[in-house]
């Protein structure tokens, strides 16, 4: 990858719509849309002033053929999101205004820019740091507002000022044991000893503070994992389609219809759940129906929160009560399904919580979301004032971080030489600064924007 060229890419998603945009960026993007684009006023956009926006057409330039109408932005550098100089064309939305435009800029000399790199740019060239990339495609993903506040707050410099801070605590403890060593001869403080100790310490607790935010992140990026479980027809599928308020599986009266794992995104009182509609739980001679059992139960074993659905308008069954025994122990709620018709069964002694709804009638269906909601939250790390979504590259770093302090710690107690204790704190530097890039590899960028879309 060059990282000198000038780059280019669609940065809308793909499909029909009012507008197509394609963003360029590098040195020489302006020379290279003026190849293509044709103002309405003759005037040269080399002399443009920077944030401005101009019309015109985009033309071949070897056939003189209007490809299309459009508006071109010009952003100079360096205040831009790359901190290179940047113009985006505003097509018209659709496959061929963009793919046409694409083709004569590349022929016209960028390059398809890969997946994150405009981003990649924008944190090689000092606009942002990893973590404040890394919110960039959280934004783009979030799916509640919960989601979306962490990410922004990660974006602005939150969770970067708090590493940034912890960083010049222990640059500052490892200069006065380095001191030490480069210095024996000269009377100098070190404060290797009790002060030395209490500063770790007191960093440990901070690091393992920001640890517990793994999990707040872990459910706002990726939803809690809630298996929607049952014998057949008890209204699984129904409940999904009434969760999602729209008809996303099918529901018939013939037993063993979902055969697979359903996958689903809802948003229940801010909280974003990752709803898996499994098979009907049963003995079964059909061998697809048996591997969906398969998965059912191993969705049961995964799932951080379980719904077992019963049929209230009939007695309980001999494969209710093995679904129930599957889950016993586990984190679940019951939903006693068609409250709408005479309730044929008292009171399970498992699990605690038990709602009876009308997916029909959309009876309970408020109360069940507020019982999930309470269930997710009182499993979630209680957040501070700014709650960081810590993500598992984070997580990694932090927890090598935490081990090297307490190597660091132990050194100190066994009174071993400067030189060991010096070693320990600069591998906790060291990974501390993984999280926001002070170092870094090649990999780990890679494997950082490799999640990103080719636009962004």
């Amino acid at each position: 990858m060059d990282e000198m060229e000038t780059i280019c890419a669609v940065s809308t998603a793909p499909g029909e719509g009012g507008i197509g945009i394609i963003r360029i960026s590098g040195r020489d993007s302006l020379s290279i849309v003026m190849n293509v684009f044709k103002p309405k006023k003759e005037k040269l956009l080399r002399s443009a002033t920077t944030h401005t926006l101009h019309y015109g057409h985009i033309v071949d330039p070897l056939s003189g053929q209007i490809i299309d109408e459009s508006l071109v932005s010009i952003m100079r550098a360096p205040a831009t999101y790359t901190r290179e100089d940047i113009v985006e064309i505003n097509c018209h939305g659709g496959m061929m205004p963009l793919k046409r435009t694409l083709e004569l800029l590349v022929a016209s000399g960028a390059r398809q820019a890969e997946p994150g790199e405009f981003t990649r740019r924008a944190f090689l060239n000092g606009r942002i740091d990893l973590a404040q990339a890394e919110a960039v495609m959280d934004i783009i993903s979030s799916k509640t507002d919960m989601a979306l506040r962490a990410a922004n707050e990660q974006l602005l410099g939150g969770l970067s000022q708090e590493i940034a801070r912890l960083r010049d605590r222990l640059v500052s403890q490892l200069a006065s044991v380095e001191a030490s060593i480069d210095f024996p001869e000269e009377d100098i403080e070190t404060g290797i000893g009790q002060s030395l100790q209490q500063e770790i310490t007191s960093l440990r607790a901070e690091i393992r503070e920001l640890l517990s935010g793994f999990s707040y992140g872990k459910i706002l990026r990726d939803g809690f994992a809630t298996a929607i479980v049952g014998r057949p027809n008890v209204g699984k599928s129904s409940l999904l389609n009434a969760l999602l308020r729209q008809e996303r599986a099918i529901v018939t009266a013939i037993p063993g219809t979902t055969r697979d794992v359903l996958e689903e995104y809802v948003n229940v009182l801010g909280v974003p759940l990752r709803i898996l509609d499994t098979a009907g739980i049963r003995h079964s001679h059909d061998v697809i129906e048996q591997e969906g059992v398969r998965r059912s139960l191993a969705a049961i074993e995964s799932a951080d929160l379980i719904i077992v659905v019963l049929d209230g308008s009939q007695p309980l069954m001999q494969e209710d009560h093995r679904v129930t025994n599957e889950i016993r122990g586990k984190n679940a709620i019951a939903v006693i399904n068609k409250s709408d018709l005479p309730r044929k069964f008292g009171t399970l002694d498992w699990p605690d919580i038990q709602i009876a709804i009308s997916c029909r009638t959309r009876d309970g269906l408020d109360g069940l979301g507020r019982a999930i909601a309470d269930r997710v939250k009182s499993g979630m790390s209680a957040p501070k004032e700014h709650a960081w979504a810590v993500n598992r590259r984070h997580k990694t770093a932090l927890e090598q971080t935490d081990a090297s302090l307490g190597k660091a710690l132990e050194s100190i107690q066994a009174g071993l030489s400067p030189e060991f204790i010096a070693l320990d704190l600069r591998d906790a530097l060291d990974h501390l600064g993984l999280i926001i890039g002070a170092t870094y590899t090649d990999d780990i960028l890679n494997r950082i924007f490799s999640d990103f879309c080719i636009g962004k």
